[in-house]
């Protein structure tokens, strides 16, 4: 017969065994995902930059371009990978992280490599074909070299999760939680700053697609220094007469109207041109009617110093995606 207690529960004892169940499964799944990581890190490396380089199929600069850092973030990996095989989760992970860098240096350019890709494979027959042949590889499984080109980015959001778990599942009396909680710490750092780097990115990608759309004096500039928040139909209310349709684009600091060019004029169908500029820090904001979300759609009063727009949508909640981005367009330049 057991001792009394003996079959008692340590709630202390099962909390440690959960952390080293979770634990074990997170260095498992970061080990596994490594190796698969770094087999198609190599794949590119061999098929791709290698055999541009022997055959000279681009310049250097081109291929600097399309790559980026991808050598050094290969090597990185196979120095931390050894690590991960022996368990040495700390030590190889705290080695790791001067080489984070190169994960921002690698968002930085994934504008330029994007363009860079699109724009060999429209003007350089012999790069298109070559392309071609090393993704019809049965070692690249049907995926092609865009499909290939975001995988450090992707790798370190698996990073981030993998390695802030293996942290938060290490007791604080475990000889590398120091070691694995700066290594998360750093990691999540990079992931927030890559973050930003793609969100500028794509911001850019905004600013130079409406510049595009738009002509006109007053729409000169609009890639400087702004955030582009939303764009969409809505009808402007005169004092007399109809509602009339136009093109909004919001950013953070102005709003713009647009009239559509005519579809009879061959070389500006599709795009608008600027009829006025609103400026977001002299905006007197108010919902007019719209706030009962029923289905007749709603009003919008915009007041500025020397004029009023009244601005209307049938949808209520498009209106309402309207006045919440105009709200905070006006908050940011306020405050």
């Amino acid at each position: 017969m057991g001792s009394p207690g003996s079959g008692a529960r340590c709630p202390l004892q099962e909390q440690r065994t959960r952390w080293e169940r979770k634990r074990a499964r997170t260095a498992r799944e970061l080990l596994e995902t490594e190796r698969r990581y770094q087999e198609q890190l190599g794949l590119v490396a061999t098929y791709f930059l290698g055999i541009l380089k022997a055959k000279g199929t681009l310049r250097p600069p081109e291929r600097q371009a399309l790559f980026g850092p991808w050598e050094p973030i290969y090597s990185a990996s196979q120095e931390l990978l050894p690590y991960l095989e022996e368990g040495r989760w700390g030590q190889g992970l705290e080695g790791f992280c001067p080489h984070l860098e190169l994960y921002a240096q690698f968002a930085a350019n994934a504008d330029r490599s994007r363009a860079t890709l699109q724009e060999q494979l429209k003007k350089s027959k012999r790069f298109r074909r070559f392309v071609r042949l090393q993704e019809g590889r049965p070692e690249f499984g049907g995926l092609q070299l865009q499909d290939l080109l975001p995988l450090p980015l992707q790798r370190l959001q698996q990073y981030e999760s993998l390695i802030v778990a293996l942290a938060e599942n290490t007791g604080p009396h475990s000889p590398d939680h120091q070691q694995l909680t700066r290594a998360a710490r750093l990691v999540s750092d990079t992931a927030q700053r890559v973050q930003a780097i793609g969100q500028k990115q794509k911001n850019e990608q905004h600013l130079r697609r409406v510049q595009a759309l738009l002509g006109g004096r007053q729409a000169k500039g609009l890639t400087s220094g702004r955030w582009f928040l939303r764009q969409g139909w809505l009808l402007v209310v005169p004092p007399r007469g109809e509602p009339r349709p136009r093109m909004f684009f919001l950013f953070s600091d102005v709003l713009l109207m647009a009239k559509p060019h005519s579809v009879l004029h061959l070389l500006q169908s599709g795009t608008f041109a600027c009829r006025a500029v609103y400026p977001m820090a002299q905006c007197e904001l108010s919902r007019v009617f719209g706030h009962s979300g029923g289905s007749c759609g709603g009003l919008l009063s915009l007041s500025f110093p020397h004029e009023k727009l009244l601005l209307m949508s049938t949808d209520q909640e498009e209106l309402a995606r309207w006045y919440h981005s105009l709200t905070l367009a006006i908050s940011s330049q306020k405050n």
